[in-house]
């Protein structure tokens, strides 16, 4: 088992050791070119010794799927001078090439390696050739490399249409030179020899520019070469394609009288004559069809002129028809005057609509004038201005934002537009500039390997290290004695900080304590019994601990209860004049009697039980 798989190891090894070589940088490509040679040619010929024949597509196939074919195309489709003008060498890379695209078995890559990578194959090979057209001491190298483009298409067919629609094509096939016509269509004819199915697996487009290219050969040239050649290519492809070429040969109007005056005594009468008797015989075919078409067609005219006096008398003869266009005619009546009452009825609902919304706001115009009675006399402008400033508030914000929005349609949207295209664009360069920044910098090993902790003889050399560095790069604007002074001061007033952050440690404290002592007050008011059931005892937890601040609410509450009696006229010129005792003698005992016996300004000995009502008042 181990004799058997020794050649494969093998050509792994050479295939993966000529990859490792062409992946090196530094690199010229003329010595890429020579390396590819040297080995293409050296491994080609080792695989076509064995007598397995598998060897020799397991090779092909290891050169695509390694990538050894890519950095061919890549160095074919160089400048030559960049290869330093050696065309030869180029020319049998390309032959390498071609030879090592046909037969390949790529497995799951067969999608990219059919339309990807061999049409980039045949724009590389036809690029060389462009190139070597306009240079006459390279005929064999041109010829070289037309046979590997003629033999990658008769493997692969579907690269035909790639070959014709190719710019490099076109520049050959504009080139004068005889030499480089008869190159072309020699090429096509050795394809069409070499695989009989060639022709049949292209579409009809292809097929028509493939004969447009060798008529134009037989009306442009005047070698009898490149005619020859030419009548050859298009009898080859009558004879695979048969009936189907016929029909276009017919699009060239002129081609057997252009073979009859300028081709014949050439050397190729009989093929002449061939291809003018399959033109003549297709003309006849067609004149046929013609004729059998002009009967169709006076056929078709004679019965549709029957038809059409059929069905006029059957319409004279029906009286149905006036009945039908006169119920259409009424529907369409009706269905307007429902649309018009339709449209009547929807404007006298948006006119109701207007009337009930005027309507409702002049009530809210009065209710608002009845409201204002209410009011004191001073508030009354205040509020009026205070209305004026939110109706002008809406007014210009809904100005402004009708401003902002028509000046972003006109003028900002291109802008931000332009901005958010400019942005996505530096942010995929700079995402690409960093991944190959990433790729070009080699991986940092982790940092728990290889690293040691700080000991002590290396602390004492840092620090050592450092007194040097201070003593010989000593500070000329800052003395010692200086950063002496600088350091007492600065100890003085960190021990400053400190204690202030201390005294204010203790208020937060005396705050928080405070705070507390509130809360639990207002929680014992909340959960306080009503009156009917508070009893002494009860009503002195509620007292405050502070004299002065107990006679001060006591005060403000009774003053509240005058206030709250008075008549509106009684309180216009108070706001102004200060405060007044609203408390007079003449007063309370109104105000006792109709608060039913409360405490208001009463004796002593009312007091514990005044108190109680004033907590839960």
């Amino acid at each position: 088992m181990e004799v058997k798989k020794k050649p494969e190891e093998e050509e792994n090894e050479l295939v993966l050791e000529l990859k490792g070589q062409l992946e090196n940088e530094h690199l010229t490509p003329v010595e890429k070119l020579r390396l590819l040679n040297d080995s293409l040619n050296n491994a080609l010929n080792s695989a076509a010794v064995h007598v397995n024949s598998g060897e020799l597509t397991r090779l092909k196939s290891q050169l695509y799927l390694s990538g050894v074919l890519i950095h061919c195309v890549r160095v074919l489709s160089l400048h030559p001078s960049s290869l330093w003008g050696d065309l030869s060498a180029a020319a049998t890379l390309a032959h390498l090439t071609s030879s090592c695209c046909v037969g390949v078995e790529p497995g799951p890559h067969s999608e990219t390696f059919h339309r990807l990578f061999l049409p980039s194959v045949v724009d590389a090979l036809l690029s060389l050739a462009a190139q070597l057209v306009n240079r006459t001491e390279n005929v064999s190298l041109l010829r070289k490399v037309m046979d590997s483009v003629g033999w990658l298409l008769a493997a692969h067919t579907h690269l035909t249409e790639k070959v014709l629609s190719s710019i490099h094509y076109e520049q050959i096939q504009v080139c004068d030179d005889v030499t480089v016509s008869l190159l072309c269509v020699q090429m096509w004819i050795q394809t069409c020899t070499a695989n009989s199915d060639f022709l049949s697996g292209l579409s009809d487009d292809s097929i028509l520019l493939l004969l447009n290219e060798a008529i134009g050969q037989l009306a442009l040239s005047s070698d009898s070469t490149v005619g020859g050649a030419s009548l050859r290519l298009i009898l080859l492809m009558a004879s695979q394609l048969g009936r189907c070429l016929r029909p276009l040969l017919l699009s060239f109007r002129g081609l057997d009288s252009l073979l009859h005056k300028d081709w014949r005594g050439r050397g190729f009468d009989r093929g002449i004559d061939q291809l003018i008797a399959l033109i003549q015989s297709e003309k006849d075919v067609v004149s046929q069809t013609q004729g059998s078409s002009e009967h169709v067609r006076a056929a078709c005219v004679i019965q549709a002129a029957w038809r059409s006096y059929k069905t006029r008398r059957r319409v004279k003869s029906l009286n149905r028809a006036v009945s039908v266009l006169q119920r259409k005619y009424r529907a369409r009546r009706r269905e307007q005057q429902q649309q018009k009452e339709a449209q009547l009825w929807e404007e006298e609902l948006k006119y109701q609509v207007c009337v009930r919304r005027q309507q409702a706001r002049r009530r809210f115009h009065q209710k608002q004038r009845q409201l204002l009675q209410l009011l004191p006399a001073d508030q009354v402008q205040s509020y009026l201005q205070e209305c004026e400033n939110r109706a002008a508030v809406v007014i210009q914000s809904f100005w402004r934002g009708f401003r902002e929005r028509r000046h972003y349609s006109s003028t900002q949207r291109h802008m931000l537009r332009r901005e958010r295209a400019v942005r996505m664009l530096q942010r995929g360069v700079r995402r690409f500039l960093h991944k190959r920044r990433a790729a070009k910098v080699p991986p940092l090993p982790p940092f728990w390997i290889g690293q040691k902790g700080l000991t002590d003889s290396r602390r004492a050399e840092l620090k050592q290290q450092v007194d040097e560095y201070i003593a010989t790069h000593q500070s000329f604007r800052v003395s010692p004695e200086e950063c002496s002074c600088l350091h007492e001061e600065v100890q003085l007033l960190l021990l400053s900080v400190l204690q202030t952050g201390a005294q204010q440690r203790m208020e937060e404290q005396r705050v928080e304590a405070l705070l507390a002592h509130v809360h639990t007050q207002l929680e014992l008011l909340r959960d306080a019994p009503p009156l009917s059931v508070v009893t002494e005892t009860d009503a002195d937890t509620f007292l405050s601990p502070s004299g002065p601040v107990a006679a001060r609410a006591r005060d403000a509450h009774n003053a509240m209860l005058q206030a709250s009696r008075l008549p509106w006229w009684r309180m216009l010129g108070d706001t102004d004049a200060g405060p007044v005792d609203p408390l007079g003698s003449t007063h309370l005992p109104e105000l006792e009697e109709e608060l039913g016996g409360l405490y208001i300004g009463g004796t002593v000995a009312d007091k514990k039980q005044t108190q109680v009502d004033e907590v839960k008042l």
